[in-house]
């Protein structure tokens, strides 16, 4: 397999801080996390003129999203990338890109330069290819925002699954999910962020948090981050329905 641009730059810090928050449910999640990407973009903004967020699938960021529509801040200055994508047409309604489209980015004043898509509909190869060579220059991300499935996968990371560890972003060919085809960002370029940001929401997702924080190998457990690694998790995720 063809290794695609260079994620380790640089390696996660020693000095990372990893922040537990359990709230009590997928709306308290949402508003958290809006308001955490509204402080780190302020931030980023200030110190580098720019802030590079990538962007992540599944019903609760789709929470986010709606939230960050409606919010106020220097929209021409935020750069928005994918953390993954399914290898479908461009329109199809399972693809990420349509659901963070309708829900936030076409609501707001985001340059489409500065929103940068997953051509995944070129297929796995291609796709990981080409969007290799656009993430490098951004790397490193300011905020990278993440789900975590029932198998503990992460963007299109799954259980099992081995890439080569000196690609930025893999074609993916068997997801467990359909499709099987994706394109994903690789380990080393979602811990390549100042602050990677995990929302993880309903009972369905019980039992890989707790064998994520009881230490098992999962694939968000690979995940680091340059300073700070936040989990939003809410009481039903905790194993406590309200």
């Amino acid at each position: 397999m063809v290794a695609h641009g260079d994620p380790a730059r640089p390696a996660a810090s020693t000095e990372m801080t990893t922040d537990w928050q359990r709230l009590a449910d997928a709306d308290q999640i949402a508003s958290r996390a809006s308001a955490i990407i509204l402080q780190a973009a302020q931030a980023a903004i200030a110190a580098h003129g720019q802030f590079r967020i990538v962007l992540a699938g599944g019903s609760t960021p789709a929470q986010v999203y709606q939230q960050l529509a409606t919010a106020e801040t220097d929209w021409p200055r935020w750069q928005v990338y994918f953390g993954d994508e399914r290898c479908l047409p461009a329109d199809n309604e399972a693809r990420n890109s349509l659901m963070a489209t309708r829900t936030w980015l076409s609501h707001v004043d985001i340059p489409k330069d500065n929103i940068h898509m997953m051509p995944a509909e070129l297929g796995a190869t291609a796709a990981a290819h080409e969007y290799a060579a656009i993430i490098e220059p951004a790397l490193p991300f300011d905020l990278v925002l993440l789900g975590m499935g029932e198998d503990g996968h992460t963007a299109s990371l799954f259980p099992g699954h081995q890439h080569p560890q000196d690609e930025a972003v893999h074609a993916v060919f068997d997801a467990p999910k359909p499709p099987p085809e994706r394109v994903s960002l690789s380990r080393a370029s979602l811990s390549n962020s100042q602050q990677v940001l995990v929302l993880i929401s309903g009972t369905a997702k019980h039992d890989a948090l707790a064998r994520w924080r009881a230490g098992y190998p999962l694939p968000i457990a690979t995940i680091t981050a340059l300073q700070r690694l936040v989990v939003l998790y809410d009481d039903a995720a905790a194993g406590q329905s309200t």
